[in-house]
């Protein structure tokens, strides 16, 4: 998608260049489409661009937690689908250490260029850690 300061929402409405991840325009995404499988998984799956788009639309509009929530969205389309399982497998309280977060923080930062995502990994290492939902060191 095409970048813009002139997002308006609804964003489909404004923008004609919104595209699929496949790269398929949005205009081609019908209900025929479908009835005749004629899309594939790719055709379904939004851009990181687009999620970025509603990201700043949120944003001037006031919604800053929304705004946040699409710019990390926005980062996990670089993400593979597994990673992404495993990930918030460790997300979930006392399923890793401390040393496991922090490594999945710089992992989501180098690997994925997902600051933003890092960031909240770390919030939530300290969040587990001062509520004591951190996994033991030496326990499965």
């Amino acid at each position: 998608m095409t970048r813009s300061n002139n997002h308006h929402y609804p964003l489909m409405d404004h923008s004609a260049d919104i595209r699929a991840a496949s790269g398929r325009p949005l205009a081609d995404i019908t209900l025929e489409a479908a009835q005749q499988e004629l899309l594939s998984p790719a055709d379904l799956q939004i851009t990181a661009e687009t999620l970025q788009a509603q990201a700043e639309i949120a944003r001037r509009a006031g919604y800053l937690q929304l705004a946040d929530n699409l710019t990390r969205a926005a980062e996990l389309t670089a993400v593979p689908n597994e990673e992404l399982l495993r990930m918030y497998e460790l997300l979930r309280p006392r399923r890793a250490t401390w040393q496991e977060l922090l490594a999945l923080a710089e992992k989501l930062e180098r690997d994925y260029q997902a600051p933003a995502n890092a960031q909240l990994v770390r919030e939530a290492a300290s969040v587990y850690q001062a509520r004591n939902l951190l996994k033991r060191a030496g326990n499965s």
